[in-house]
């Protein structure tokens, strides 16, 4: 007998494959930045500083910047998920799915749990997309280069980074969406998170380029954890503080946190509409 975690997950996941425009919309979003910033910002790294570390092991700011959109789609790619929830209480299918059977924590995991699969799979989509720029032999384009071979674990580390910075933000942005009522409060608000997140860390500016109040916040920033994570593995260790288990580690502690505030979100608004 399929459980209601499994059935609601189902029900989100078929959803969001059944949308095509949303899938082409994501999945092109992805590629602007990629083909368009990209590689036009890596037309003037050689304007940058080339002092060791500017880049920490990065070989150059192409690859420096695939790494971050990396991070940068895994967030992005879960705004939605939030969205969705409102949409269904517009449309009153969430008052049939809050009085079902389903746990109330059934129905805010289902709702994580599909909300991170599409920016992961997002996410994973920019790598290879950057790697295969490198490979179609285009002077004029610039590739992600893999400087050291990725080992079983590397591989592990980076794909246990992107999902769960996925999963918090889908995790936060879900709760949000379970407490609002309005579509505008919900875009309102998860920008006001969304944005300050990815423009406090070390996804796209230089490491080298940033002052130093900057450089302490993007530190501690979860983006910038897993980017540490993805760089360190393809790039090296060096001139980073600690090597990519500790930043995995302090991505879990974040993780984990956001969770606990968005699972007291959400199982408060279900409790008060059950």
């Amino acid at each position: 007998m399929t459980s209601p975690l499994a059935a609601l997950t189902r029900r989100e996941l078929l959803r969001l494959a059944r949308n095509p425009a949303a899938i082409f919309t994501s999945l092109l979003i992805p590629i602007l930045y990629i083909t368009l910033f990209g590689q036009g910002f890596s037309g003037i790294s050689g304007g940058f500083s080339p002092q060791p570390g500017f880049l920490l092991s990065s070989p150059n700011y192409f690859s420096s910047f695939a790494c971050g959109m990396v991070g940068f789609v895994a967030v992005t790619g879960t705004l939605f998920t939030g969205a969705n929830v409102i949409f269904d209480k517009l449309f009153g299918i969430f008052k049939r799915i809050a009085a079902s059977p389903a746990s109330s924590a059934s129905v805010f995991l289902s709702r994580v749990i599909a909300g991170a699969v599409q920016p992961t799979l997002l996410a994973f989509f920019v790598m290879g997309l950057a790697i295969g720029l490198g490979d179609t032999k285009i002077s004029s384009l610039n590739g992600l280069d893999i400087t050291q071979a990725v080992s079983v674990l590397g591989g592990f580390e980076i794909v246990v980074a992107v999902l769960l910075l996925s999963a918090m933000f889908a995790g936060l942005f879900v709760a949000i969406g379970f407490a609002l009522t309005q579509p505008q409060s919900y875009f309102a608000a998860v920008n006001a998170l969304n944005l300050p997140v990815l423009l406090t860390s070390n996804a796209i500016y230089p490491w080298g380029a940033m002052p130093h109040w900057l450089q302490t916040a993007a530190t501690y920033n979860p983006v910038s954890l897993c980017v540490n994570v993805i760089r360190e593995n393809l790039f090296g260790t060096a001139y980073y503080a600690y090597p990519p288990y500790v930043y995995l580690g302090g991505l879990v502690a974040w993780t984990v946190a956001v969770f606990v505030i968005a699972t007291f979100l959400a199982h408060r608004t279900l409790a008060a509409k059950a």
